[in-house]
């Protein structure tokens, strides 16, 4: 065999989520790269599971993130050094393919950029910022589709959103689907945690950001006081994600005299044990729901951004939650700011804990959820798409 052609791959993406749907592309990319005699050098904005898939990072952007006006203040300073730094890297060693992943405001700037200093070079986003369901401004659209050469949309309705601005869109399909492909075991995950077989379980997803540990911990901590009230005997779970947090979540438990522990580095199995998931709202959320597992969804941000957003940006969604946006229909409960409060969250909690039908009703929602998911080999069918773009 001849050796491989080489080509040069900038990705940039930030937070939790970002970190792990870049890093599940970066591994289908290498698969199929090798499937062409193809080899990728790739450069990136992300975090350590990025790294871990094959990526040489030019900045941590996992830890970088935020909701709200206020919340991301503090950031600013530490995102305009990495975007400084990746300017430098891509000057240095122009790419012959940008990807962008989520994270608008950054990469609206990091797209500019591309288009004046780097003109030849194509940008492609995959996962393009969520504007079909929360668009402030048009004028962020229109920018979004200027800047990329092509659009590969994870949702159909994110394909259509941004095909109605003219941009170059395909639906590939969602790639959690591939990586959860069949509900949760949980009578081996219970086995795995040394959890009996039995055990009534409650798992709490209260963060992957800071502001979270502040906003939100608090009040799911205090939903899961409620709930030990009414249903002696559960055991709680909390997987980390960011083991920043870890400290943190130790801390509650003990505050807030609820029996169970920290799970670390193993979230699929601390889910797949669960009788329900007490969760923020984001990306896990479609985890959960393709695992089977019965939630209620929560979130809250600064009072102060929660006001702008409300009452000066007219901030109006009917869901938050991904499971909902999929298939726009109230398959979970979701509790946002004013209406989080550890009542209603318990509330929801225990009916779900007791009332089967309940629980059947979410599971037949989830189904329609999956569906509309589109099929298996997303990541797959993505990367053929971008390889096609640099061959």
């Amino acid at each position: 065999m001849t050796n491989p052609d080489r080509r040069r791959v900038f990705i940039s993406t930030g937070e939790v989520s970002g970190d792990l749907q870049g890093a599940l592309l970066i591994e289908a990319l290498h698969r199929r790269a090798g499937d062409r005699n193809l080899a990728l050098e790739i450069t990136a904005l992300g975090g350590k599971r990025m790294a871990r898939a094959g990526a040489t990072l030019v900045g941590e952007t996992a830890d970088i993130g935020s909701v709200g006006i206020v919340e991301a203040l503090p950031y600013m300073l530490p995102t305009l050094k990495i975007q400084r730094r990746a300017k430098q890297r891509l000057a240095a060693n122009p790419p012959d393919l940008v990807i962008m992943i989520d994270n608008m405001v950054p990469n609206l700037a990091l797209g500019k950029y591309m288009r004046a200093a780097h003109p030849q070079v194509p940008v492609l986003y995959y996962i393009a910022p969520q504007q079909w369901v929360w668009a402030f401004s048009e004028q962020d659209t229109e920018r979004l589709v200027a800047q990329s050469d092509r659009m590969l949309a994870i949702f159909k309705a994110e394909a259509d959103y941004y095909q109605r601005f003219g941009g170059n869109v395909t639906w590939v399909g969602h790639p959690l689907v591939d990586r959860h492909p069949a509900p949760a075991n949980p009578v081996a995950a219970r086995q795995q945690l040394g959890l009996a077989r039995d055990a009534a379980v409650v798992t709490l997803l209260p963060a992957s950001r800071r502001q979270e540990i502040r906003y939100l911990l608090p009040v799911l901590l205090q939903a899961a006081q409620i709930v030990l009230a009414k249903y002696p005997g559960v055991t709680f779970l909390m997987p980390v994600s960011n083991p920043a947090m870890q400290a943190s979540f130790e801390r509650g438990l003990v505050q807030y005299g609820l029996p169970g522990r920290v799970v670390m580095e193993d979230s699929q199995t601390a889910i797949a044990a669960a009788d329900v998931a007490i969760t923020k709202s984001g990306t896990a959320n479609l985890e959960i729901a393709l695992m089977d597992v019965p939630q209620v969804v929560a979130y809250r941000i600064n009072p102060l951004s929660a006001r702008i957003g409300y009452y000066l940006l007219k901030f109006d969604v009917p869901y938050v939650s991904p499971v909902n946006l999929v298939v726009n229909q109230p398959v979970v409960p979701e509790f946002l700011q004013w209406e989080a409060t550890p009542e209603a969250i318990a509330a929801a909690t225990l009916e779900l804990l007791h009332n089967e039908t309940a629980r059947q009703t979410m599971r037949l929602g989830y189904a329609k959820m999956r569906e509309a998911m589109g099929p298996p080999g997303a990541c797959q069918r993505a990367a053929d798409l971008i390889l096609d773009t640099i061959v």
